[in-house]
């Protein structure tokens, strides 16, 4: 640690120290910390690569999530997001994990779903068990796709026919595609297959084979972390710990019960997954469509985290949804900041990185669900969301932190407020 940082918090140091620090705690070489830093981030040429139409590049904040102890090992977690108290949030509720041990986390094997939807069928139920009377020579048609990614031990798992009775436009059949796509999101693979056998069960079912897609809907690749908070942990001011974990199990039961509440619940559960998602150049679209409709998977919209108390009387959460992120391909393969993201967490696998995305989701739905229960979500937010407010005023960088802590004191948290304030400063100074 630099000289002279022993005493003081991470969020405490000048940005110059935290990259210094970060360099040395983490392992990294200059140009990995270059990479997170944009000093050596993605250029316009690289962007021209990735996406049609390029003019620039689009600027996020990258902060470091502390305190992270993943399956028994340190972790120190990138995030990217514009939003007020949220990498704070992900750091306060890890220091407190850590007391009952930190979080555990697994996770499925990497399967994806390609689907295959089959229309134009004079008997779809007949044509269903044709294609099942055929399905190892299917897998083993598929298996003959991706020689590479065979030889990494992925490759066809199963094959599944459903048939769908009714819709708008009648019968048809759904096949799926059951594919281990390694250290891969998975698209390209479980598209490129869905292609190479639509010819096939064209022929075998005497249908024809419309759309050819991967599911979203990753729920034979699910992420799960527990985490267990010693009661002593959660007292705080005014309230005990045992006010602070009844209350959180208490707001939890409403996000369960009520799926207006729970789209908010599972909103803020997002805030820390995206978060890194985005970090490490995955699809944060599709983590977020595959957990909400996994959210909504008995037929109503619920809560994706559960929260309780164990015999000992401390506080206990979980999650598990769908988390079809990659370490290979896509923007991960070709973004700088995301390869560095990677070597920063020192991820080697899809695997280790679901397991650390999914730990972040639950530290950031206890951090809003300690808030909400206790004093409220917008103290600690509101404190945050006052400097950018003081910046929007136009506030000099000196003048950030003097005017954000005016605006929280006077709870008047708005732009024209800051903006009376600074003129007042000015006319003193004149």
């Amino acid at each position: 640690m630099p000289k002279g940082n022993e005493e003081r918090k991470f969020y405490e140091l000048s940005l110059q120290e935290r990259r210094a620090l970060l360099q040395e705690t983490a392992g990294i070489d200059a140009s990995t910390l270059a990479a997170l830093t944009g000093a050596a981030g993605l250029t316009d040429e690289g962007a021209n690569h990735m996406i049609e139409n390029v003019v620039g590049v689009f600027g996020l904040p990258l902060g470091i999530a502390q305190n992270f102890l993943v399956n028994g090992r340190e972790v120190q977690v990138p995030m990217v997001v514009e939003e007020p108290s949220v990498v704070a949030g992900a750091s306060f509720m890890a220091k407190l994990a850590r007391a009952g041990g930190g979080f555990f986390a697994s996770c499925d094997a990497p399967e994806m779903i390609g689907q295959m939807q089959v229309i134009d069928l004079d008997e779809p139920a007949s044509a269903r068990l044709k294609l099942l009377e055929q399905k190892a020579m299917l897998l083993d048609e598929a298996a003959h796709i991706d020689p590479v990614l065979i030889a990494l031990g992925g490759g066809p798992r199963d094959l599944h026919v459903r048939l769908i009775e009714q819709s708008p436009i009648g019968s048809f059949l759904v096949v799926h595609l059951i594919y281990d796509v390694r250290d891969a999101m998975g698209a390209n693979a479980i598209n490129t297959a869905t292609e190479r056998l639509a010819p096939l069960v064209e022929q075998i079912s005497g249908g024809k084979v419309l759309l050819r897609i991967l599911s979203n809907l990753a729920d034979r690749r699910l992420a799960r972390a527990r985490c267990v908070i010693p009661l002593r942990s959660l007292a705080f001011g005014e309230y005990s710990g045992e006010d602070v974990r009844d209350n959180i199990i208490a707001a939890w039961a409403f996000a369960a019960a009520d799926p207006y509440r729970a789209a908010t619940h599972n909103k803020g559960i997002m805030n820390g997954i995206d978060a890194v998602v985005i970090a490490t150049g995955n699809d944060w679209r599709a983590v977020e469509a595959g957990a909400h409709a996994y959210a909504a998977r008995s037929g109503s919209y619920t809560s994706l985290s559960t929260w309780g108390r164990d015999s000992d009387g401390n506080l206990t959460g979980a999650l598990e949804l769908p988390m079809p992120v990659g370490t290979v391909g896509g923007a991960t393969r070709v973004h700088p900041a995301a390869q560095a993201a990677l070597k920063l967490m020192g991820v080697t696998s899809s695997t280790d990185l679901a397991q650390i995305i999914v730990s972040v989701g639950l530290a950031q739905n206890l951090a809003a669900l300690r808030a909400l229960a206790t004093e409220g979500i917008q103290r600690g937010h509101m404190g945050l969301h006052a400097r950018q407010v003081a910046v929007a005023a136009g506030a000099a960088p000196g003048q950030v932190e003097r005017l954000a802590n005016i605006l929280v004191q006077e709870k008047m948290v708005r732009v024209d407020r800051a903006k009376e304030i600074l003129s007042e400063w000015n006319t003193q100074d004149e």
